[in-house]
């Protein structure tokens, strides 16, 4: 019997450094997106996504490719073109992971759960299990809404993102045209003299796509569409509506660019005064327990003395 447990030990104790030694080489690897000029960005999925998604391709094709999830997949990919994780993940792998992460996991955690409850006595194993099985089901389950979780997070962050450089942007391609440059190489200084973040990288992309032949009304909806952003879509049109129109892109490009400053206070104004708001929970958890602590932390220290501790 000894020696059984002693094997069971070992083959578990080298099941969990197999594992170890998996999530460190993982988190070590370091993955590339291309941009449309050639150059390489490094973007990198979460770890988590990282370990489960070499078992993604376990789920059958039948469920992730379904006509019944067509819509599904069509607004994962717009989400994952939004976050900049176009080429490193496909739709259907992220519908994968949202049965492989519960499963998987929770197969794994069932098989280390009952191998530790079973080594104790039985009493107690049995009444550890039965208070922490509902706990770790409750995890599994939201596990599934994880994959969703990180798209809907990723592409609030990019958003965010360009929202803070899109008025400067602007402004250097309102001065770049306005001093007599056309709008191709307003873009393309604007590419090769500021730092790649997210909207260089859709710069670049709509650079690309009207030198390979492709119009500037086609390439600007498709960087709205890609972005998937109000203000972006207000400076397309504003842009498209002025190409149409025969107007001064730079008087376009300078009512673009006051109008986005103007909203960008607003939404400064707006968190500013929703901050009262949100501290009010705060402040009534931890507001009763310090002037409890202060109004009866004396009393109840003398009667601490005086009862002889």
């Amino acid at each position: 019997m000894t020696t059984q447990i002693l094997l069971i030990s070992s083959m578990f104790l080298l099941a969990a450094l197999i594992i170890a030694w998996q999530v460190i080489r993982t988190a070590q690897h370091v993955t590339y997106i291309t941009l449309a000029d050639g150059r390489r960005q490094e973007r990198s999925l979460p770890l988590l996504i990282r370990l489960v998604l070499p078992f993604s391709s376990v789920v059958p094709a039948f469920i992730t490719e379904h006509k019944s999830l067509e819509e599904s997949r069509h607004r994962i990919s717009r989400k994952l073109i939004a976050g900049g994780y176009e080429g490193l993940i496909e739709s259907h792998e992220v519908i994968s992971l949202r049965v492989m992460m519960p499963l998987g996991l929770g197969i794994l955690l069932c098989v280390l759960l009952g191998f530790s409850f079973g080594s104790m006595p039985q009493g107690i194993g049995k009444m550890m299990a039965e208070r922490q099985y509902l706990l770790y089901m409750i995890i599994l389950l939201l596990l599934g809404f994880y994959p969703d979780a990180w798209l809907k997070t990723s592409v609030k962050q990019r958003h965010k993102s360009i929202e803070r450089a899109l008025p400067f942007v602007l402004d250097l391609l309102t001065l770049s045209v306005e001093s007599g440059l056309d709008f191709m190489t307003g873009i393309n200084r604007i590419i090769q003299y500021r730092k790649i973040d997210p909207l260089g990288e859709e710069l670049i992309r709509v650079f690309r796509e009207i030198q390979v032949g492709r119009s500037r009304k086609v390439a600007l909806q498709n960087f709205s569409e890609r972005i998937n952003h109000t203000d972006i879509r207000s400076v397309t049109n504003a842009l498209v509506q002025a190409d149409e129109l025969g107007t001064g892109i730079g008087t376009a490009l300078r009512i673009q660019s006051d109008q986005i400053r103007v909203k960008r206070f607003q939404r400064a104004e707006k968190l500013g005064n929703e901050a009262p708001v949100k501290m009010l929970f705060p402040l009534i958890a931890f507001i009763f327990p310090s002037v409890f602590l202060i109004l009866l932390g004396p009393v109840i220290l003398q009667m601490m003395i005086r009862g002889g501790f």
